[in-house]
């Protein structure tokens, strides 16, 4: 009689290991982290190389305009491969638009929430330029890329530029202003902060005993954002007594 061949028994390898599931099929949670940990840090990476990019753009282009810029130069800067640039943006001037709505639109919003409970069009003006005038000393680079949108063809229609010629023709509309020629006006209010804007910056760390004294000269009289702000409102035609005064009260309460 003959004995049938014992049954052999393989030993499970690892490999065929079984991950835990749920009752009835169902993932555990720690399987639904483990799904969506991954696309989480994705987009975090994601989002901090767009930000890398912009920062480097905006500081290329604040001292060589967008024309000036290449983006291999911008990837370089932002350490970010040449072809990751088009995951986040079409072309240069694409991400040069991107600058201009986050760095410019935003802060003319924010101006707008600072002046929101302010009815004197003088007012309005006069917060929104000492405004200016403190974020560009704050942020130098934001500054100097202020002054090259601020003399460039978008200045009329775009952020602080559109929101400085609605504010003054409002102001005329309502009286405030004596000034009979608008277009002018804009272009000496706007003149007169970008270039008290760029003197401030090319002050800052300047060495120059003959720049420093000609700004020294007028110190007692308050700071340069208060002294541009008062002297563009007497260019809208208030007096110079009352211009100081609105320049001082109202930027104190915002």
């Amino acid at each position: 009689m003959t004995k049938s061949p014992a049954t052999t028994h393989k030993k499970p390898s690892a490999t065929a290991k079984k991950k835990p599931s749920a009752p009835n099929g169902k993932t555990t949670s720690a399987q639904n982290i483990a799904s969506t940990a991954a696309p989480a840090r994705g987009a975090r990476r994601k989002l901090q190389t767009r930000q890398r990019l912009l920062d480097a753009a905006l500081s290329l282009m604040s001292s060589r305009g967008m024309e000036g810029v290449a983006i291999n130069e911008i990837t370089d800067k932002a350490d970010v491969g040449f072809g990751s640039f088009y995951n986040h943006f079409e072309s240069k001037e694409a991400i040069y638009a991107v600058l201009i709505d986050t760095f410019f639109e935003e802060f003319a919003d924010t101006l707008e929430e600072s002046t929101a409970n302010l009815e004197d069009p003088a007012e309005i003006i006069a917060v929104s330029i000492r405004h200016t005038m403190r974020r560009a000393s704050d942020d130098p680079v934001w500054g100097r890329f202020l002054l090259r949108e601020g003399l460039s063809e978008h200045a009329l229609d775009r952020g602080l530029g559109r929101r400085l010629l609605r504010d003054i023709q409002n102001g005329v509309a309502s009286g405030r202003f004596g000034a009979a020629d608008i277009t002018m006006c804009f272009l000496a209010v706007g003149g007169m902060v970008l270039t008290a804007i760029a003197a401030q910056l090319a002050l800052l760390g300047h060495t120059d005993a003959q720049a420093k004294a000609l700004f020294a000269a007028g110190e007692h009289l308050g700071p340069i954002d208060q002294r541009t702000s008062a002297m563009c409102l007497q260019i809208l035609g208030l007096k110079q007594k009352e211009a100081m005064a609105i320049s001082i009260g109202v930027f104190e309460n915002t």
